[in-house]
């Protein structure tokens, strides 16, 4: 089953195109490398929770959209391998980045379930 690594951060609104930029390089460095699929999403349909929601999760402010994305990999062993490669590109530059990295949440997650693997 796929290995998933998955993201929720907070981008200002006015570094979108930044972080849009970066996402770009950084989907061609993770497939370059070995991941099957890269993914990022600008949050929509988000509401502000008064528990818990996307927003409170990464201390969104007004002037920021949530982002929720993930990388898939062929299984746990190929992440590790494909993280190591992506962090060693001289490509990927990590200073200047256009968003807080101390409040993104990720982690890496096995696959309980896809569709694909459904019987109908």
């Amino acid at each position: 089953m796929p290995y998933v690594d998955g993201f929720v951060l907070a981008v200002p609104k006015d570094k979108l195109e930044a972080y849009k930029t970066l996402a770009t390089t950084a989907c061609a460095l993770w497939m370059q490398h070995g991941a099957l699929d890269y993914v990022e999403c600008i949050g929509d349909d988000v509401p502000y929770g008064e528990l818990t929601s996307f927003p409170r999760a990464v201390m969104a402010g007004e002037d920021e959209v949530v982002v929720f994305s993930w990388i898939v990999y062929r299984d746990r062993e190929t992440r590790d391998a494909v993280n190591k490669k992506v962090m060693a590109d001289p490509r990927l530059k990590m200073e200047g980045m256009p968003f807080d990295g101390k409040r993104m949440i990720y982690g890496g997650f096995t696959t309980l379930l896809r569709a694909s693997d459904v019987a109908n």
